[in-house]
């Protein structure tokens, strides 16, 4: 009986094909994200720069922020309620609608900005859309 033990508790080879399939998906899935954080700066240089202001603005935090409360018309303090939980969310819905008003487009675009950002923002940047300049 001590024999058959001894062969049961042997460490046996197993297969690694659960590791390799979770290593394989979380690598794509990293490669995805970085593609689509990329596509984002690169759509938000691109507003920024279609609104005059520097593009490197963009990649800057709280900065950029700053910069894009000065593109859409309001004060720059309101960069403090954007440290404010669910607060934020009111303040980024409001600032996303106005930014999509200002270049001309509908409070609908304003809302796909925030649900859907990696669509709707470099529809912002690569189309045909202009800045008006708010007064």
């Amino acid at each position: 009986m001590s024999n058959a033990l001894a062969i049961l508790l042997q460490e046996q080879p197993m297969p690694d094909q659960y590791g390799a399939a979770a290593g394989a998906f979380g690598t794509a899935f990293m490669i995805i994200a970085l593609a689509v954080g990329l596509l984002l700066i690169v759509s938000m240089w691109k507003i920024f720069t279609k609104a005059g202001e520097p593009g490197w603005a963009s990649i800057v935090p709280i900065y950029n922020m700053i910069i894009l409360l000065k593109i859409v018309g309001k004060p720059a303090w309101w960069v403090l309620l954007m440290f404010i939980p669910f607060v934020n969310l009111v303040i980024f819905i409001i600032v996303y609608i106005e930014l999509a008003k200002v270049f001309g487009k509908g409070a609908g675009f304003g809302i796909g900005l925030l649900v859907l950002p990696f669509i709707f923002f470099p529809i912002l940047a690569f189309g045909s859309a202009r800045y008006q300049r708010v007064a």
